[in-house]
């Protein structure tokens, strides 16, 4: 089996989605703009230094789900994809992407994000699978909680052993396994596959991409 996996923010996205959300959060009055945008800028500040307290970003970036009715949510989520993520997908992102739907038996996003807002932007990629972030929710309606273990750091492999266990099968067990990712965050994940793609890598990750000597490639291009 071959096996596919790509990170979603600054990877496949020229920007992250997750810190999108919220600015667009902000722009439609959703939320207290200045306290919310601050938090949203410090977390994703935090993310990038590799010191982010995945739980403390969660109840953050998970509150606003609970706060407003589902059916408004989705109307967001619509012009979200249309405004915010469109403009963020290059050629060259979608070309690789269909590149390796053609050429792997499973393919997949695997994103610390949430599922609510990426689950629209891998039916956009035409990618199959989606290992995210779950929120909770009971009775249709999202509670602010996270469900299961969050897909960051360690907990990609957590998550995505499930996922393959799901699947019939296991990472240890997979002939061929690519992950293409732009952040440091993702080391844990990449180095457990056979092939690590460093794409628009971060400073920490292309430093240690180079002295692993791990393919390094750009989708800003187009």
């Amino acid at each position: 089996m071959n096996l596919v996996l790509f990170d979603l923010d600054n990877t496949l996205l020229a920007g992250d989605s997750d810190y999108e959300w919220g600015q667009f959060l902000i722009a439609k009055g959703a939320v207290d703009g200045p306290h919310y945008e601050a938090s949203n800028k410090a977390f994703y500040e935090d993310y990038k230094a590799g010191r982010l307290d995945i739980y403390a970003f969660l109840a953050f970036a998970l509150h606003p789900l609970a706060t407003h009715p589902r059916a408004q949510l989705d109307a967001w989520l619509v012009e979200y994809l249309d405004t915010r993520i469109k403009p963020m997908i290059t050629q060259a992102a979608r070309d690789l992407v269909n590149k390796r739907l053609d050429d792997a038996d499973l393919v997949a996003i695997i994103t610390a994000t949430n599922r609510f807002v990426t689950a629209p932007i891998a039916r956009e990629f035409g990618i199959p699978h989606l290992i995210a972030t779950e929120p909770e929710e009971i009775d249709g309606r999202f509670t602010g909680e996270v469900a299961g273990t969050p897909c960051f750091r360690e907990g990609k492999i957590t998550r995505l052993e499930r996922f393959l266990e799901a699947h019939g099968s296991h990472l240890d067990r997979i002939a061929n396994s690519w992950f293409y990712s732009d952040s440091h965050n993702d080391l844990p994940l990449l180095e457990k596959v056979l092939h690590p793609v460093a794409v628009d890598p971060d400073t920490v990750l292309h430093a240690h991409a180079l002295a692993k000597g791990w393919p390094v490639i750009s989708l800003r291009g187009a």
